[in-house]
C-alpha cells in the first residue's frame, strides 16, 4: 500500500494550537504520516541567509522566520503524542544536527531529508545514528549527489527511501519529472516515491500509478491563508479526495484485466452486438451492396455483422422488407 505523508511543514505559521489542529484533521483523511519541519534558528541559520522569497510582512530576517517557527522540546513531545493518539506516523525534517536531538527526545518515526540537506553529510550521519527509516528528497539534487548520499547511508545500513521531486513551488506539468520514478527504482533498487508540489490531486495519482511507493504533499486549511507553502499545497478536502483516489488506483493495480477471455460477457453480447438487415424494401433477385445494409440489435437473428463483406454482391433469394433481418436463406 502507498505510504501517504500529509505535510503541514510552515503551514501552522509559528502556532501551536494550528498544528495540532492540522494533526486532527489530517487525522480524519485517511493519510498514513504527517511530516513537520523542525527549525531551531540558532543551529540551522544566521542573520546573514538571504531571503528565498520576500513573503512576510512581520519578520525582517529569514532568521527570525525559522525562530518563529520554532517548537520547543516539551511542545515537540506534545506533538508527537498526538500524532501516537490519533494513529498517525510521526515524521520530521530536522535541519540542524540539534534539532535531531529534540526529535529523538519526542520520539519521532521516521526521518524526512529534505533536498537542501541531501550534500549536508554531518547531518546524514547523526539521522543514521538513530537507526530509524529516512525518506530523501531528490528536489535540487543531481544524480551524482544523491549516489554519494544515498551510498552513505546504504554503508552506515540506514532502511532509505528516495522521492522524485523537484523544487519549484507550485510544480507546473513540465517539472513533474514522473519518469524519474522508474529511472530512481532501475538505479537505486531503493523504495521510489513521489514529492510533489504542483497542488493539484491529478498528480499524485498519476505518481502512484507509476509505481510511487510513497507520497508525499504539502497540506494548508486554505488556499488564502499566509505562508510560502501555501500556493503548493493541497487543501483538507483535496487531501481526502486524492486519499480515496490513490487507494481506488491500488485497487485497480491488484486486479489486471487481461483481454483473453471474455466468456463472462456471454449473455451481453447477445444483447448489445447485431446482425446485419436491410435498410430499404428490396426485391427477390436484388444484388446487395454495401450501402443496402444496416446492423441491429440483437446478436443471432440473422447474419453477423462482422461477416457484412461475404454477403456484398449475393442476390437475394426472396423480397426483404426495410430493416428486416438478413439471414444465410436469404441470400444465394
Amino acid at each position: 500500500m502507498t505510504k501517504l505523508i500529509a505535510e503541514i511543514g510552515q503551514a501552522h505559521d509559528g502556532s501551536l494550537g494550528m498544528c495540532h489542529s492540522y494533526i486532527d484533521a489530517l487525522a480524519k483523511t485517511g493519510v498514513n504520516a504527517i511530516k513537520f519541519q523542525t527549525h531551531i534558528a540558532h543551529a540551522e541559520s544566521s542573520i546573514h541567509e538571504p531571503f528565498r522569497i520576500k513573503f512576510s510582512k512581520q519578520d525582517a530576517t529569514r532568521y527570525d522566520y525559522w525562530k518563529r517557527m520554532e517548537f520547543s522540546q516539551a511542545q515537540w513531545i506534545e506533538i508527537g503524542k498526538h500524532c501516537k493518539d490519533v494513529d498517525i506516523e510521526f515524521i520530521s525534517s530536522p535541519f540542524s544536527n540539534t534539532a535531531v536531538d529534540v526529535l529523538e527526545v519526542a520520539n519521532v518515526q521516521c526521518y524526512k531529508v529534505g533536498s537542501g540537506e541531501v550534500t549536508n553529510f554531518l547531518l546524514l550521519k547523526k539521522i543514521a545514528e538513530t537507526k530509524k527509516p529516512v525518506i530523501i528528497s531528490s528536489g535540487m539534487s543531481s544524480l551524482k549527489e544523491l549516489d554519494a548520499s544515498i551510498a552513505f547511508l546504504k554503508a552506515l545500513n540506514v532502511d532509505v527511501s528516495l522521492l522524485q521531486c523537484t523544487t519549484s513551488y507550485p510544480t507546473q506539468p513540465e517539472q513533474y519529472g514522473l519518469n524519474m520514478i522508474a529511472e530512481l527504482r532501475k538505479r537505486y533498487h531503493i523504495p521510489i516515491g513521489f514529492s510533489d508540489h504542483s497542488a493539484r490531486i491529478e498528480t499524485g495519482i498519476a505518481a502512484v500509478t507509476l509505481g510511487a511507493e510513497i507520497l508525499e504533499f504539502h497540506a494548508v486549511f486554505s488556499k488564502d491563508q499566509f505562508g510560502p507553502d501555501v500556493s503548493s499545497s493541497l487543501t483538507i478536502s483535496e487531501i481526502t479526495e486524492l486519499v480515496k483516489g490513490v487507494r481506488h488506483i491500488e485497487t485497480a493495480l491488484k486486479h489486471p484485466v487481461y483481454k483473453t477471455d471474455n466468456s463472462s460477457f456471454k449473455d451481453l453480447k447477445k444483447i448489445f452486438e447485431k446482425s446485419l438487415a436491410v435498410n430499404k424494401d428490396l426485391k427477390k433477385g436484388h444484388i446487395l451492396t454495401f450501402d443496402d445494409l444496416e446492423a441491429k440489435k440483437p446478436k443471432g437473428f440473422g447474419i453477423s455483422a462482422t461477416h457484412f463483406e461475404k454477403v456484398i454482391g449475393q442476390a437475394l433469394t426472396c423480397d426483404l422488407k426495410a430493416y428486416n433481418f438478413l439471414t444465410e436463406d436469404d441470400i444465394s
